[in-house]
């Protein structure tokens, strides 16, 4: 996949630390680091939406409509 380069300003403490786990190997490269804790930092922040929006959910709710959706289809299901 094709990367846009950009460029980000970040405290001299913080390059001082990333710089330090590129050269112990950990990372290949600035970038390749960055893009990495981009991506887990999104995916955690999708996560924790997921959590809050089934928190909403009615447990007794949602039983119900799994039940609802249980009746009579037994019969229909293939043998395993």
């Amino acid at each position: 996949m094709a990367k846009i380069k950009i460029a980000i300003a970040v405290r001299p403490g913080l390059l001082a630390r990333l710089d330090e786990i590129v050269a112990r190997g950990t990372f290949p490269s600035r970038s390749q680091a960055i893009e990495d804790a981009i991506n887990e930092k999104l995916e955690r922040m999708d996560r924790s939406r997921l959590a809050r929006e089934c928190a909403k959910l009615d447990p007794d709710d949602e039983k119900a409509f799994a039940e609802e959706g249980m009746q009579g289809e037994s019969e229909e299901w293939p043998e395993y």
